[in-house]
């Protein structure tokens, strides 16, 4: 499992709070916590600043409450302890698993499931609302698509597809085809 993580673990960048205008950074990496920062201000005596840079174990990190008020000022207390249980070792391997290899996971899930796990994270849900793997449980369910349902598919969407009703299905397949006719037709004429 620990092939899955990469060296960088975590990162997440942006501007400390009001008034301040510094860019800060926080970095995870196997090893280490990271928190960098750049001084961004118009006064002359702040130009000449250089960058700043906090770098520590992870097992000093979970020591460190000046750092951990510092990293909860600019990204917040949610971040702070998505890094602190990082550090504790409790990744998420599941999020991290490749794509295709999560897209033929989910594919074997029932479709309440998918619903449910759309909700789990960002990532999640893009990947449940993907048109690969619904393409992928649509040919799973379907006897047979025809190259006419499969560019239907494509130009909806696979999600939607596949929860519109055979009635509209052959009702749009049949406009497409009388659309496809009307311009034949003046192409021969």
């Amino acid at each position: 499992m620990a092939s899955l993580l990469r060296e960088e673990v975590f990162e997440r960048r942006g501007q400390a709070p009001a008034p301040s205008k510094d860019f800060c950074q926080l970095l995870v990496t196997r090893r280490e916590v990271i928190f960098r920062w750049w001084k961004i201000s118009l006064r002359n005596e702040l130009r000449e600043s250089r960058p700043g840079e906090i770098k520590e174990s992870q097992e000093d990190f979970l020591g460190d409450s000046s750092l951990h008020i510092q990293i909860a000022i600019v990204f917040g207390a949610k971040v702070l302890e998505h890094v602190l249980s990082l550090c504790r070792g409790n990744y998420d391997f599941l999020e991290r698993l490749p794509v295709p290899l999560l897209l033929y996971i989910i594919s074997f899930l029932e479709l309440e499931d998918i619903a449910r796990l759309s909700q789990v994270s960002r990532r999640f849900e893009m990947i449940c609302n993907s048109n690969a793997l619904w393409e992928n449980i649509v040919e799973n369910l379907c006897d047979t698509i025809t190259p006419e349902m499969k560019e239907l598919a494509q130009e909806m969407g696979w999600k939607q597809f596949f929860f519109t009703n055979r009635i509209q299905l052959q009702l749009q397949l049949r406009r497409r085809r009388q659309k496809r006719d009307a311009q034949n037709k003046k192409l021969t004429e």
